[in-house]
């Protein structure tokens, strides 16, 4: 009979590889399905898919948001002091008072899905109806009952150090989602000739059963494998700690992670809630348009920017040990310096991403969507929230590790309520000015998460004494370096413009953009010494010299 294999702990490398290997694949999977899965259900769908997408992540972000972090630091902390009864209370703790919230979450979205459904739609016609929306949002509400529980399950495993089976149920639980998508919304509408309403229906359901799938894989990892995870290392007297102080402690690890979850859930649902409705009633445009614009803003452009997110995420990675291990020493020199080495990192490869694809926006689009008539145009502009997120995540991660809560409540506000303030106001002011109008809300979205941004750091310069300077300089260095080579692919268009149109032809006009803006960028960059200077590149010159001996 075959033993089934245990599970065995990952060192902090082995971990850190792993985890980001697993975002990767994850993010792989949800930017390779849009291709087909545009084709399949269009604008109109795309629209759709985002408003019950939108709603159904606030909810989330309230019912599971930060509970794997949380759990993982709790259950870490318990197995370091030798306190196994402790650790395993909370873990059930846990697991029941998400059950609980995911339940109530459910229901209460489930019932007022009409009222949402309402508050987006307003009295707009002519696109998707109030009772479209009301369906897919009940459809996708029923992941809530299994995420929050799933969540636990991750965290548990990472408090003990089995990084692998939690980086393979997000792939996993990716890879149902994406295959169901597809899949399902072919059959739904190509071959069973279901209307799109449905079709979309199964294509967010497809959240529960890619949870569902995870979850059972984590649920029969844990259980086969309790001895190795239950094996007490540290024989102590263990403290009676009450289910209240244990309860405690998950709030307050959790609560940050929660409301950062929320604030980015709400950026998003502002313009899901606001835009459609004025570009309608208020500036002409026909409801069919309007969603074909929401949809880029909502789901199609969401998908292309996590090109420039991910390495946000890959990033914050390696930010999150090393400002909390220089925090907790008081080495407020190395903190400093870890923050502006982050930031430099985030932006010398951000930049010049963000604006490549800002330049690339037609080809781009075409790849993943084909021809559009608004997709480019919002595209091209859209493409700079990513930018923001990316500074965004870096402050509140800084912020978060050294507990600077309130401030990070106070920026989170401020910034979103830049965003809720200026979102109209925008839109009109764009139009007036002959510009496109959804130029307006886009910018709003990125004057909010820059609000936030900069009262992030401001903060940190002034009660930590974290100086800019350096950093400040090395961005004249990344601008300079990207106006180069944003002119330079301006003028290769004068002479290769985006004329033809197919998948394949498109793919050649970006990797000839791409080799000659990356070719300009980094040559900039190295004769200035600045690619040095930021990634104290030490293998990058042993690299160099090697091949200058050859």
């Amino acid at each position: 009979m075959k033993k089934t294999a245990k599970l065995k702990k990952n060192s902090f490398m082995q971990g850190a590889f792993i985890a980001t290997f697993g975002i990767i694949i994850s993010k792989i999977l949800g930017m390779l399905y849009v291709i087909p899965f545009y084709s399949i259900i269009g604008d109109k769908g795309g629209a759709l898919y985002g408003y019950a997408y939108n709603i159904y992540s606030i909810f989330l972000g309230i019912s599971s948001a930060g509970i794997p972090l949380a759990i993982s630091k709790i259950i870490s902390e318990y197995n370091e002091l030798g306190y196994y009864k402790a650790k395993n209370r909370a873990f059930v703790l846990g697991r029941k008072v998400l059950s609980l919230v995911g339940v109530v979450c459910f229901i209460f979205l489930f019932l007022f899905a009409e009222v949402f459904a309402k508050i987006i739609i307003k009295d707009v016609t002519g696109g998707n109806t109030i009772e479209d929306v009301t369906f897919v949002i009940r459809m996708i509400s029923t992941a809530i009952l299994v995420v929050p529980t799933l969540s636990i399950y991750r965290g548990y495993l990472q408090g003990h150090k089995f990084i692998t089976p939690t980086s393979v149920s997000q792939v996993l639980e990716q890879l149902v989602r994406v295959t169901i998508i597809v899949a399902g919304s072919f059959l739904s509408l190509k071959v069973l000739n279901l209307d799109l309403t449905t079709t979309v229906g199964i294509a967010v359901f497809s959240a529960t059963v890619g949870a569902l799938v995870s979850y059972f894989y984590l649920f029969v990892k844990t259980k086969k494998n309790k001895e190795v995870i239950d094996k007490e290392i540290l024989k102590v007297e263990e403290p009676k700690i009450s289910d209240k102080v244990i309860l405690k402690k998950i709030f307050y690890y959790a609560f940050p992670f929660i409301m950062i979850d929320i604030f980015k859930s709400l950026y998003n649902s502002i313009d899901v809630v606001m835009l459609v409705s004025v570009l309608v009633k208020g500036l002409g445009y026909t409801a069919t348009d309007a969603e074909a614009i929401m949809s880029v803003i909502s789901t199609w452009g969401l998908k292309i920017n996590m090109i420039v997110i991910s390495i946000a995420t890959g990033i914050m990675i390696s930010l999150i040990p090393n400002i909390s291990a220089a925090f907790i020493k008081n080495d407020m020199e190395e903190v400093s310096k870890k923050i502006n080495k982050s930031l430099q990192m985030l932006l010398y490869l951000v930049v010049p991403m963000t604006v490549g694809l800002s330049i690339l926006a037609k080809p781009v689009w075409s790849i993943f969507y084909g021809t559009s008539t608004y997709g480019p145009s919002v595209y091209s502009f859209y493409v700079f929230v990513a930018l923001f997120t990316t500074l965004f995540t870096c402050s509140m991660t800084t912020l978060q590790m050294m507990k600077e809560y309130k401030q990070l409540f106070k920026a989170l506000i401020c910034g979103f309520l830049t965003n809720c303030i200026l979102n109209i106001p925008l839109l009109y002011a764009f139009h007036k000015m002959g510009l496109p109008a959804y130029f307006g809300s886009t910018l709003a979205t990125i004057l909010g998460y820059g609000v936030c941004s900069f009262m992030s750091l401001s903060f940190i310069n002034k009660k930590y004494k974290v100086n800019y300077e350096d950093t400040i300089k090395k961005v004249m260095g990344i601008l300079f370096a990207t106006l180069v080579m944003a002119f330079t692919l301006l003028v290769l268009k004068l002479f290769v413009p985006f004329t033809l149109t197919g998948r394949l032809i498109n793919i050649l006009y970006v990797s000839l953009y791409a080799a000659v803006g990356a070719s300009v960028y980094f040559v900039i960059t190295i004769k200035n010494n600045l690619m040095y200077d930021i990634y104290e590149a030490n293998i990058l010159l042993k690299i160099k010299n090697k091949f200058i001996r050859r």
